[in-house]
C-alpha cells in the first residue's frame, strides 16, 4: 500500500540532535565562552552527601545558580560552609547533562571579605611575577656558617620562642639579633619594610629570618603588601621566610631567597648542625694523620735510597762528606718545616674553635688532636735519631778507610808543589824539586836534596 504524504508535512532535516548531544555541546560552548570567573553570592540549599562532594545554590536578590564543589578541590577549605553565608567563589561555568541545568564547578571558595583579599593577592602576585621579583636568578645563596643571624618578627610571639630554641640546640655559638616588628594591623607593612631596610643598613647580619606564626589571610596580609615585597627584593643580605603554617603562602614567600614551611623550619635552614661540624672535624683529623704517615714513609724511603746509592770513598772524600751533611740538613729542614706546618694548621683550627666558643665535645677533640701531634713529634725525633746513628756509622767507616787514618800511624803524603799531584814513585822527582808533605797534624813545604835508590 502506498504511503500517503500530506502537503503540510515538513521535509526531514539532515542533522537531528539528541538531547545528550545538545547538552554536551551547550556545556562545551559555556566552557569556551566563560573562562574561570569569580562570583559572589549567598549559599542556600546546602547538601553534603556521603561522597564528600558539596552541592549548594548561590543566589543574590534576583537570581540563583546551582554549584558543585567536588571533594578533590576542598583541600584548602579552612571554614565550614553554611546556609546564609556570603562567599566569593572561583569557578568554571558548565552544564549538568543529566538535567540540562547549567551550573558552576567551584575551584576555590572564601568568605566574602577574605575573597576580596584573595583577588587582590592574585593580582599583585601576577604583577610582581611579570616584573621578575620571583625569578630564581635573583635568589641569593645562604651562608653555610653565618656568624650573626637576624630575626625579624614579633618580640612576643610563639615564632620567636621556637626559633630561639632550635638555634640554641643546633648552632649555640651563632650570634642572634632580634628586630621586633608588628606582624599585623594598620601600617604593619610599612613598619616591616622600614625595619628590613634599617637592618640591612646596619650590616650586622649574614642572613635574615622573616617570620611570624599562623593566622587567617587577614592576619597575614602585612606580608602581602607590595612595599614589603619590593624591600625584600632590593636588599643584598640573604633572607629566609617562615610565615604561618605549611599551607600558608604570602607574597613575601615568593620574593625571599628561600621559603620555609614554618618558623621552626626557617631556623633549621639558616643554621648548621653542630653534630655535622664535629663529624667534619673528625674527618679532617683522619686526613691529617694519613698525611703525616705518608710523609714519614716517603722520608724513610728517600733516606734508604740515599744510603744504597752512597759511593765508595776516594779522593773526593771530603766533598762526599759535605754532601752527606747537606742531605741531612735538607731532610731535617723539610721534616721540621712539615712539623711546623702541621702545628700551625692545628693551632689555627684550635683558635677558630675557641673563637666560636665550642662545647665540651670539641675541647675533647682538640685534646685528641694534641695527643696525635705529640705522638707524631716523638716519631719524628726517633726517626731523626736513627738517621744520625746511621750517618755516624757511615762516617766511622769512611774515616777508617781514609788516608787520614794512615797519616795518624806516622806516614806522610807527598805531592808535587805546583801540580798538587800525589808522588807515588821517586823517579818522578828531581834534586831541587819543590814538594809538599802532608802529615797527620801538619803540612810541610820542602825541596829534594837527594834521591835514594833501592
Amino acid at each position: 500500500m502506498a504511503k500517503i504524504r500530506s502537503k503540510y508535512t515538513l521535509p526531514m532535516p539532515e542533522d537531528i540532535y539528541t538531547i545528550t548531544r545538545l547538552n554536551r555541546e551547550v556545556g562545551q560552548l559555556l566552557g569556551e565562552v566563560f573562562p574561570v570567573i569569580w562570583i559572589e553570592g549567598e549559599i542556600s540549599n546546602l547538601a553534603k552527601p556521603a561522597s564528600g562532594h558539596i552541592y549548594f545554590t548561590l543566589k543574590d536578590d534576583n537570581a540563583q545558580v546551582r554549584c558543585a564543589f567536588f571533594k578533590n578541590k576542598q583541600a584548602n577549605l579552612s571554614f565550614d560552609l553554611d546556609n546564609g553565608m556570603k562567599v566569593l567563589a572561583k569557578a568554571n561555568v558548565g552544564l549538568y547533562e543529566g538535567r540540562g541545568d547549567y551550573q558552576l564547578i567551584i575551584e576555590q571558595i572564601e568568605p566574602a571579605g577574605a575573597g576580596a583579599l584573595q583577588i587582590a593577592f592574585d593580582a599583585l602576585k601576577q604583577k610582581l611575577a611579570r616584573e621578575g621579583l620571583f625569578d630564581e636568578k635573583h635568589k641569593k645563596i645562604l651562608p653555610k656558617y653565618p656568624k650573626t643571624i637576624g630575626i625579624i618578627t614579633s618580640a612576643t610571639g610563639a615564632a620567636i620562642r621556637d626559633i630561639l630554641s632550635i638555634l640554641k640546640r643546633r648552632y649555640p655559638f651563632g650570634n642572634l639579633i632580634i628586630y621586633p616588628i608588628p606582624v599585623q594591623g594598620e601600617n604593619a607593612a610599612m613598619v616591616i619594610a622600614e625595619k628590613i631596610k634599617n637592618a640591612e643598613k646596619r650590616n650586622e647580619c649574614d642572613v635574615f629570618i622573616l617570620t611570624r606564626g599562623g593566622g587567617s589571610i587577614e592576619d597575614l596580609w602585612a606580608f602581602n603588601e607590595e612595599i614589603v615585597a619590593q624591600t625584600i627584593f632590593n636588599i643584598e643580605t640573604p633572607i629566609v621566610s617562615g610565615i604561618g603554617h605549611e599551607i600558608d603562602f604570602t607574597i613575601a614567600d615568593f620574593v625571599v631567597d628561600l621559603r620555609a614551611a614554618t618558623p621552626s623550619a626557617a631556623a633549621e635552614l639558616v643554621s648548621p648542625n653542630i653534630n655535622e661540624l664535629i663529624q667534619e672535624l673528625k674527618n679532617s683529623e683522619k686526613q691529617l694523620v694519613r698525611f703525616q704517615k705518608e710523609i714519614i714513609k716517603n722520608f724513610k724511603n728517600y733516606v734508604e735510597i740515599f744510603f744504597r746509592k752512597l759511593p765508595q770513598p776516594n779522593q773526593k772524600l771530603f766533598e762526599l762528606m759535605q754532601q752527606t751533611d747537606e742531605y741531612y740538613m735538607y731532610l731535617k729542614h723539610n721534616i721540621e718545616s712539615e712539623i711546623m706546618s702541621k702545628r700551625i694548621l692545628i693551632n689555627e683550627s684550635k683558635n677558630n674553635l675557641e673563637k666560636l666558643n665550642p662545647m665540651q665535645i670539641i675541647n675533647r677533640q682538640l685534646d685528641y688532636i694534641k695527643n696525635i701531634r705529640l705522638r707524631f713529634e716523638r716519631e719524628i725525633v726517633l726517626f731523626l735519631e736513627k738517621i744520625n746513628n746511621r750517618i755516624s756509622k757511615v762516617d766511622d767507616i769512611l774515616k777508617s778507610i781514609s788516608p787520614i787514618s794512615t797519616l795518624d800511624r806516622g806516614y806522610a803524603i807527598v805531592s808535587d808543589y805546583k801540580t798538587n799531584k800525589i808522588v807515588k814513585n821517586a823517579n818522578h822527582l828531581k834534586v831541587g824539586k819543590k814538594i809538599h808533605v802532608k802529615l797527620a797534624t801538619s803540612e810541610i813545604d820542602s825541596t829534594v836534596d837527594k834521591i835514594y835508590e833501592k
